[in-house]
């Protein structure tokens, strides 16, 4: 079907905006003429695009979403055809794909990430205990049923296959980035190579890329089997942050990162990948405490600089008891700071004055106590998060030290058996 072409016409529908395309299908939103208008999704495949092989994949398509009946699953709600296209008349999922849902926010919370993820595992379960497999999960076959509150539809069952769990397959099915090492290194697979590809599409929801992101099947069957951990995209921007000198920017990023390698040391078998993760997050964590010590010293002059504009603003609030008394706490916080008592009872004394403090400032009319206050609120999450931070790192200090401690002690059974 040409680009630019105008829709096809259905006796029963109307086809409007064209929504994406592939190398033999066209999908349109289109709106049925009886039936309330009901919002669908209409496949519009060309016959003279088809081959055999294309034919039985369509033909396979249809079949298995005849059948198939899941909350997580684009339901197919009629097929047609003419003299030039099949017609896929299916479920119209207002919020796009997953894809264009991780680059509109660059990645996604985990919260986020857990919910879609147990959808997902959800439709897989269902498919795999009917002896179906997908071979071709990415984010672009997932949809999202609405904008406002979403939940995933596993969609485009082009590649699908009924395979027991038993089955073996060596076709090559899929795209490239999201398929399992059977499949890239054209070894014989079967129906667990699904699961590699919801592994892929979950990194990718948290960190914004896939792991393996490659110009060929070369590079990537090579960075698929070399033991080199996986950079994580926080660690990429963290080393950037660095290099340009926002040691602030850095050491929350590298922070962060280690939030996702340290649990990595726990579930990591292989114990070369094992070695190569510790190295890391080694190198992680002694790059942050150099950071630490320089983001204190650069800090020093900016909190000088603000304990004065507390000390003013704390006079110009003695007509106001309660916000008096949430400037103090907030100061209290920061003196058991200066202290040494960086602990989470201090983190919690900032969060419980920043929670007034913010209330107070909604409620504040515009002047000179306004402006004041809004800088001290920035001070005080900008100290809060700081410390949020610190707590963080010396928590995956003490776990990566914990894990090396108990892989030490294995290391040491295994000694003793073998004597």
């Amino acid at each position: 079907m040409a680009a630019g072409c105008a829709p096809p016409k259905l006796q029963e529908f109307i086809l409007t905006e064209k929504l994406g395309s592939g190398s033999y299908a066209t999908v349109y939103k289109a709106y049925r003429k009886v039936n309330n208008r009901e919002v669908v999704a209409i496949k519009c495949v060309s016959k003279k695009s088809l081959n055999k092989a294309s034919v039985e994949n369509l033909l396979t398509e249809i079949e298995i979403l005849k059948t198939v009946k899941h909350p997580h699953i684009v339901q197919l709600k009629d097929f047609q055809w003419d003299g030039e296209n099949i017609y896929l008349i299916m479920e119209y999922c207002a919020g796009g794909d997953l894809s264009h849902f991780i680059r509109s926010r660059r990645a996604l919370p985990e919260r986020v990430a857990r919910r879609f993820l147990q959808q997902l595992a959800s439709a897989l379960q269902y498919l795999h205990q009917r002896n179906i497999s997908h071979l071709d999960l990415k984010p672009q076959n997932v949809l999202l049923s609405s904008r406002t509150c979403p939940h995933l539809k596993l969609a485009d069952f082009g590649f699908a296959q009924h395979m027991s769990p038993w089955d073996e397959k060596h076709v090559l099915r899929g795209s490239p980035l999201y398929m399992a090492p059977e499949m890239v290194c054209q070894q014989q697979y079967d129906a667990r190579v699904d699961l590699w590809s919801v592994g892929v599409i979950l990194y990718e929801a948290l960190f914004g890329q896939p792991p393996f992101a490659s110009k060929s099947f070369t590079e990537l069957e090579s960075k698929i089997r070399s033991n080199k951990a996986v950079e994580t995209a926080l660690v990429v921007e963290a080393v950037k942050k660095d290099e340009f000198g926002d040691y602030s920017g850095a050491l929350s990023l590298y922070c962060r990162s280690l939030e996702y390698f340290v649990p990595a040391l726990h579930y990591e078998l292989d114990c070369r990948r094992k070695t190569a993760i510790r190295t890391k997050v080694a190198q992680y964590i002694a790059r942050a405490e150099e950071l630490k010590a320089l983001v204190a010293q650069g800090n020093q002059a900016n909190f000088e600089q603000a304990k004065s504009a507390r000390v003013l603003l704390k006079e110009m609030s003695q007509d106001k008891p309660q916000l008096l008394a949430a400037l103090e706490m907030g100061s209290a916080a920061i003196a058991q700071e200066e202290q040494g008592d960086d602990s989470a009872e201090t983190l919690q004394l900032y969060q419980q004055s920043l929670g007034e403090l913010l209330l107070m400032l909604t409620a504040e009319p515009q002047g000179r106590r306004r402006v004041m206050l809004h800088a001290e609120i920035k001070n005080l999450m900008s100290r809060a998060e700081y410390l949020k931070e610190q707590l963080k790192m010396r928590e995956n200090q003490k776990e990566a030290a914990s894990m090396d401690q108990d892989l030490f002690s294995e290391s040491v059974k295994s000694s003793c058996l073998l004597q």
